[in-house]
């Protein structure tokens, strides 16, 4: 064990890795393959007293610092070259408490955790579309999920955190105790601390939800899309819903004579009464021939799971992009189904996601995230193998990315799909507004001024 390596050891109780430790490139690989970075330590916390002893080591050697969850940031922002790597994957406890409909998870926990521990009390928190996702890397940035109609975005239910700033300290952030912290970190990513506990706010749902799935051929063109653009908008407060571009492969869930070939799905989710949510998205499943139908009541633990077979982790390439739409034209569905048709990989996916409901209610200042006022989202989620490729991908992403930008809500991006940030401050400062661009930096300043978190859309301190 190097040095640095042993003195780190010696002021936390959990593992400390270094390159030339067993199990140190286990450690650093996260789930898209694209990535490779090298930490220069790996600290496998087991409480918040390891992450803070961590940062007064990083901070006295001057080492940068990323925050490992689930490791599933698409941009890769959990592993950094040359710094610690804060590895909060063995904390991943969840403590309901039924009578309050509340849920106290830890830092490290995937939504597998949460859905699982909440629906044995027939509960629920707006969570993502993959179980294995780390809740805090979704929850910082927003977190987009199929609960959105009813409940919001996942920052809409969070009560509370703990934190540790890069000072060392523990600190609690809600709506009474620091506030603007508790206001920084719903929306604006992992810049001001490590999140060692969320407690969230808990909505009766199922065990049973009805998921309407009607898969149709690429070539069935845009009337069905524009019927689903002009049905749902009367019930986002009741459906969360996209329409999902892809390739179908060599599987049996689906006919033979359609493995190969270009479809998209209409997904869709009903936040309440099963039976009710069948008989109102049935239209959904009128509107074409159908490739297949995945659509069906099923428990809400199983939902969360249906996407995970699509992204495994460790075994893709990914590079991600998105736009957050002022409308969805006629013209917005034949450029998006123009632009899939030359998709490089039969992997890469993208959607067309509906906002709306709870989600649009939250006004723009009242948390970090922003604007709610945009009723659409694209995302391009190129998926491929082999390093060989990766040029093709991306281009082709961003490419595509480009001509749908004309379509853009004020230049705003979801900042889980934000490709390798490659825009920099004016992604930010578009995506959050200038205002709470200003009081981020401004909280930046207070909690971070060495900017020791900066593996991240990073947010500069103000000067």
């Amino acid at each position: 064990m190097s040095k640095p390596a042993e003195e780190l050891s010696s002021r936390i109780g959990g593992e400390v890795l270094a390159p030339n430790s067993d199990g140190y490139d286990e450690a650093r690989a996260i789930w898209n393959a694209m990535i490779d970075r090298k930490p220069a330590l790996i600290a496998r916390c087991r409480n918040s007293g390891d992450v803070a002893g961590t940062l007064a080591f990083a901070r006295q050697h001057d080492y940068p610092v990323s925050i490992r969850g689930g490791g599933h940031n698409v941009a890769g922002h959990a592993v950094c070259d040359d710094g610690i790597t804060i590895d909060l994957s063995g904390m991943r406890g969840v403590t309901v408490d039924p009578d309050a409909r509340t849920a106290r998870v830890a830092g490290g926990a995937t939504w597998r955790d949460v859905d699982a521990a909440s629906q044995a009390h027939g509960l629920a928190t707006p969570g993502g579309l993959i179980s294995d996702t780390g809740v805090g890397g979704l929850t910082l940035s927003g977190g987009i999920g199929w609960l959105r109609s009813r409940y919001g975005l996942c920052i809409d239910n969070v009560l509370g955190v703990e934190i540790v700033t890069a000072d060392g300290e523990i600190r609690r952030a809600d709506e009474q105790e620091n506030a603007d912290l508790f206001w920084a970190v719903r929306g604006g990513g992992g810049n001001f601390g490590v999140i060692t506990e969320f407690e969230f706010r808990l909505h009766p749902l199922g065990p049973e939800v009805m998921f309407c799935a009607p898969i149709y051929k690429l070539e069935c063109g845009a009337e069905p899309i524009r019927f689903w653009r002009d049905f749902i908008v009367d019930k986002s407060d009741r459906i969360g819903s996209l329409v999902e571009f892809s390739t179908v492969g060599e599987s049996e869930d689906f006919p033979p004579e359609s493995w190969g070939k270009q479809v998209y799905t209409i997904a869709a989710v009903y936040a309440g009464d099963a039976e009710e949510g069948e008989q109102v998205m049935q239209p959904l499943r009128e509107l074409a021939p159908m490739v297949t139908d995945f659509s069906g009541r099923l428990p809400y633990c199983e939902l969360q799971k249906l996407f995970d077979e699509l992204m495994p982790a460790g075994q893709f390439r990914c590079y991600w992009k998105s736009h957050y739409l002022s409308e969805l034209s006629d013209q917005a569905i034949d450029d998006i189904l123009d632009g899939v048709t030359s998709v490089p990989s039969p992997n890469t996916l993208s959607s067309i996601w509906n906002f709306g409901g709870a989600t649009a209610e939250v006004p723009a200042d009242a948390t970090a995230f922003g604007d709610r006022s945009m009723p659409w989202m694209y995302s391009i989620d190129s998926v491929w193998q082999g390093a060989e490729n990766d040029a093709a991908n991306i281009d082709w992403t961003r490419d595509f990315w480009g001509r749908m930008q004309r379509y853009s809500h004020d230049g705003r991006m979801y900042l889980n799909f934000p490709g390798q940030g490659e825009e920099g401050d004016k992604l930010l400062r578009d995506t959050f507004g200038e205002n709470n661009f200003r009081r981020l930096r401004e909280i930046k300043a207070k909690y971070d001024p060495d900017n020791r978190f900066r593996f991240n859309q990073n947010i500069r301190p103000a000067a």
